[in-house]
């Protein structure tokens, strides 16, 4: 598989989401103090991701 998400746990103990594609990590989130809130990260982002607008700063 080429894309995918992987909970971890940081070195403060908190969990954390990231977004890997290809192996390259494309995004992380914020630390949860709970697996279970990682993973309702996870299910927002594959909720609503597809529906974000696009905002060009440059």
């Amino acid at each position: 598989m080429a894309h995918k998400f992987e909970i971890y746990k940081d070195k403060a103990g908190e969990f954390r989401v990231r977004f890997k594609y290809n192996s390259e990590i494309m995004f992380s989130t914020e630390g949860y103090s709970s697996k279970s809130s990682a993973v309702n990260a996870i299910e927002s982002i594959k909720k609503n991701g597809p529906d974000a607008p696009t905002e060009d700063n440059s």
